[in-house]
């Protein structure tokens, strides 16, 4: 078990500095549009999220699965919102 948890704390590490790291590295005019194709990903987290928080395992399961569904919700609208408002910049006035 314990080496379990190391494991999976060096992915979360590891996954933190990666994400980190090629955020800097992609130019500030391709932000939107990457905004736009994370939304699909964020779909699918939020299917996880809705099989975890509904799983009777344990309460901290529970808890951990509602929190992922709050955040996933929170980035898909946040996404959308984002990129209606970059198409909105190319219709005609």
């Amino acid at each position: 078990m314990d080496s379990l948890f190391i494991l999976l704390l060096f992915v979360l590490v590891l996954s933190i500095f990666l994400g980190f790291e090629l955020i800097n590295k992609v130019p500030s005019t391709l932000h939107t549009p990457l905004m736009s194709g994370a939304n699909a990903i964020s779909g699918i987290t939020i299917v996880g999220a809705l099989l975890s928080s509904g799983s009777e395992s344990t309460f901290l399961t529970t808890i951990l699965g509602t929190a992922a569904v709050f955040f996933a919700t929170v980035n898909v609208v946040g996404g959308y919102l984002v990129t209606n408002r970059m198409l909105g910049m190319f219709k005609k006035k």
